[in-house]
């Protein structure tokens, strides 16, 4: 008897090794031939399903598939109509020099040009900024904003936490709703795994509405895991808008593990508002079919012409997004552009520095050409295998002349770049493969030499009192120990 289980355990071992193989190998022609992936991140997928042949398979079926194709955004696009034509009318402009800028930004123009192709990404002009790079202050007026809403809260973040932090945004969000004010909310699934059911409840009950982007109901089984709304947005009455890289919850106040956050984050007065808006609507109609926006005019209070006539500003400003549900790469080929036209300067903050070969190359061109490239990582990990890729690819560039920096007071998350003081980008992705093509992200491109000169200041000011050079040296010196490191995270960084 004993024998006639062992036969048959070894012929249906025997079954699952062919059904695993032949599985393996679809999904290899799939990667290869259907999928159109980057030669690195291709070949990663495939050496893991040679190597793991069961395991890679389910890594590839959670965390490698695409989702730009598919048919369950086609309601998300039709908000985009909104921008489309005044996109298109200044992208006409803007290539035949017709579109009107600033002296000093006319540099960008180009990349201005590039926005707006890839992403209807319009430019508006004379917006008021107010910069945060501190927690505490920039909640204090995250929470200002929300009080004083008269009709509507829109709220989209991928991260909340069921904390003191949390629970005070929530409860005011309740406030507002029991006070007649239309309060929606989305959050992303993973971002608020750990979160209660019933944390939400008090918000429900006032009148609220939260959706959840991409919900986890069978957590183990979704094959959406890999894919997150990492974006971070905030719109008050369709006038006030504020956009980074906070998240809601009480380590970005610097209660947490990682000590002081140094984060960067905006808020926004002006028609740079509307195109936030607008991204809050497209998402919001795909998370909640049952109670969509109607985007079908203008003359909604969702977008008051009225309530920007008190602007002071003088920002021009691109509010441009992308996510897995497009092949076009606006923020990354943002990124790009920023720094093929930078002349002086290209000052980078990213907990995440994971580039692909391209963005390598235009950043080593940059600093072999006498430009002034300095990016700066943390100096702890929050996640150990990006941690040594970050330092792994950061030490590709210090023999072309890129100098890397280390902050130390606590942990920076800020996404920001700032090009010749002029050019900035803010917003939620980092510079690493997972927000370029994985992540829904949304990011502000903003064009004015007095914003750009204060966020050159900023960023020299804290290399002087809150950061590490990093010495071509120093790196050549490290340990056999922190070079396997490295080059284990580098190998697996396409998947990270």
């Amino acid at each position: 008897m004993i024998d006639l289980l062992s036969v048959i355990f070894g012929e249906l071992m025997w079954f699952f090794q062919v059904i695993v193989v032949l599985m393996d190998i679809a999904a290899c022609i799939v990667v290869i031939f259907l999928e159109r992936r980057s030669p690195q991140a291709a070949l990663t997928w495939v050496m893991v399903m040679i190597f793991l042949p069961f395991f890679g398979l389910v890594m590839y079926l959670f965390f490698g598939r695409h989702l730009y194709g598919s048919h369950i955004f086609s309601k998300k696009t039709q908000a985009d109509l909104m921008l489309a034509a005044q996109a298109e009318e200044q992208f006409h402009k803007i290539t035949e020099n017709a579109l009107e800028l600033a002296p000093n930004i006319s540099r960008f123009d180009s990349t201005i040009a590039l926005l707006l192709s890839l992403d209807n990404a319009v430019l508006t002009r004379n917006n008021e900024i107010t910069l945060y790079t501190d927690g505490e202050m920039k909640f204090e007026a995250f929470k200002e904003a929300i009080r004083g809403a008269k009709h509507h809260i829109h709220l989209e973040y991928f991260i909340i936490r069921d904390d003191e932090l949390g629970n005070q945004i929530i409860e005011l969000l309740a406030e507002k709703a029991a006070q007649g004010v239309e309060v929606r909310a989305i959050f992303d699934a993973a971002g608020t795994f750990s979160v209660k059911k019933d944390f939400f409840t008090p918000l429900k009950k006032a009148g609220g509405d939260v959706r959840i982007f991409f919900p986890l109901k069978v957590s183990f089984l979704n094959t959406r895991l890999h894919f997150r709304n990492h974006r971070k947005i905030l719109v008050v009455d369709g006038t006030i808008g504020f956009i980074g890289g906070f998240n809601i919850g009480d380590e970005y106040l610097g209660k947490g593990p990682m000590g002081y956050w140094r984060d960067t984050h905006l808020r926004l007065h002006g028609k740079a508002v509307i195109a936030l808006q607008t991204r809050f609507i497209m998402d919001w109609n795909y998370a909640a079919k049952d109670a969509q926006i109607s985007v079908e005019d203008r003359d909604t209070p969702y977008y008051p012409e009225e309530g920007f006539r008190d602007v002071a500003g003088h920002s021009y400003i691109q509010i441009a997004s992308s996510g897995p549900d497009s092949a076009e790469k606006a923020i990354y080929s943002g990124y790009l552009s920023l720094i093929g036209h930078a002349k002086e300067s290209i000052y980078i903050h990213t907990p995440y520095f994971i580039p692909d070969d391209p963005m390598l190359t235009e950043l080593i061109l940059a600093a072999r050409s006498g430009v002034d490239v300095r990016i700066v990582i943390p100096c702890k990990p929050d996640h150990p295998f990006v941690y040594w890729a970050n330092h792994a690819y950061l030490g590709d560039l210090l023999a072309a002349g890129v100098r890397g920096y280390t902050y130390n007071d606590g942990f920076i998350h800020s996404k920001a770049g700032v090009f010749d003081g002029i050019g900035t980008t803010i917003g939620t992705a980092n510079w690493d493969i997972r927000s370029f093509k994985l992540n829904f992200e949304t990011n502000a491109f903003v064009y004015d030499l007095e914003f750009g000169k204060k966020m050159n200041e900023l960023f020299l000011a804290e290399l002087e009192t809150n950061c590490t050079e990093i010495t071509l040296e120093e790196y050549n010196q490290r340990s056999v120990y922190v070079r396997i490191k490295e080059g284990i995270s580098r190998l697996f960084s396409p998947i990270l």
